[in-house]
C-alpha cells in the first residue's frame, strides 16, 4: 500500500468514533502506531494534560519500563510540556546539545539510545490538550511534511476524543472528558499490572496480549481494562491463546 493510501485509512480510523469498538484509548493506540509507521521515526508517544496541567501518557509504541520511564521525565519539563503549554510544535534535532535545559530528559533520551525529537500539540480549535512525543535514534530535523501531517493527525484524533461520546460535546465538557480518559488510562495501567503479575511477564508484554485479547474479541478496551479491576474479567482469560 502506498503512503497516500495509508495516510488515507489513517485518517478514516481517527475519525470514525461510532465503531461498536471505539473507545478514547483505542484512538491514542491508533494514533501512536499510524505514525510510528508512516514517519521516518523509531519510538511515539502520546500525553494528555491532567487537572493540575502535568501530561499523562495515554499511549505509546512501546510500553516496556525503561521506555516508560523516559517519558515519566517529561510530565513536568521537556519539549513536550513546552509544545503543549505553547500550542505549537517543537523540534530538537540534537537531544544532546540541550542538556543544560533539560539533564534529566537528556540523560534518559541518551540512555535508551535516541537522539532527536519531535513534539506535536494535541490540540481542539485553538485549545491545548497535551502533547504527540516522535523520538528518532538519529539527529536532525523530522521532515517538514511529515511535521504537517503529524499535526493533522494529532488534530484528527483530538476531534475524535471529543466526538466518541454519544452525548454532543460542549465547550465546558473538555476538561471532564479529557479527565473521564485519564481515569480510564489509571484503570488501564492496573489491568496490566494484573495480568503482568499473573502471567510472570513484563508490563509491556502484558499490554501486548491484553490489546490482542480486545483486537480478537472486538471488544472496547476500557470496559476490558474495568472488568478486569473489579474482578469479573479473570486475567486467565487474557492468556488464554497463550496457554491453550
Amino acid at each position: 500500500m502506498n503512503r497516500e493510501r495509508e495516510l488515507a485509512r489513517a485518517f478514516v480510523a481517527l475519525s470514525d468514533t461510532y465503531a461498536a469498538e471505539f473507545d478514547p484509548l483505542s484512538l491514542f493506540h491508533r494514533l501512536v502506531h499510524t505514525c510510528r509507521d508512516l514517519f521516518d521515526v523509531d519510538a511515539v508517544a502520546v500525553m494528555i494534560a491532567d487537572a493540575r496541567g502535568g501530561l499523562r501518557t495515554m499511549a505509546a509504541t512501546d510500553e516496556d519500563a525503561e521506555f516508560m520511564e523516559l517519558l515519566q521525565v517529561q510530565t513536568g519539563q521537556g519539549p513536550c510540556m513546552d509544545c503543549y503549554r505553547s500550542g505549537t510544535p517543537t523540534s530538537v534535532p540534537d537531544i544532546g546539545a540541550a542538556h543544560e535545559h533539560w539533564p534529566r530528559l537528556v540523560t534518559a533520551m541518551t540512555t535508551a539510545g535516541y537522539r532527536s525529537l519531535q513534539a506535536i500539540p494535541m490540540r481542539l480549535h485553538e485549545r491545548s490538550l497535551g502533547g504527540l512525543t516522535l523520538l528518532r535514534r538519529r539527529v536532525g530535523h523530522l521532515a517538514a511534511d511529515d511535521v504537517d501531517l503529524a499535526q493533522a493527525l494529532a488534530d484528527s484524533a483530538s476531534l475524535g476524543l471529543m466526538h466518541w461520546s454519544a452525548e454532543p460535546a460542549r465547550a465546558d465538557d473538555v476538561v471532564t472528558r479529557v479527565q473521564s480518559v485519564i481515569a480510564a488510562k489509571a484503570t488501564l495501567d492496573i489491568a496490566r499490572g494484573m495480568i503482568a503479575e499473573y502471567a510472570g511477564s513484563t508490563v509491556g508484554e502484558a499490554a501486548r496480549l491484553l490489546d490482542g485479547y480486545v483486537t480478537r474479541r472486538h471488544l472496547r478496551l476500557t470496559e476490558t481494562a474495568h472488568a478486569l479491576v473489579s474482578r469479573t474479567l479473570e486475567p486467565s482469560a487474557v492468556l488464554e491463546p497463550r496457554t491453550g
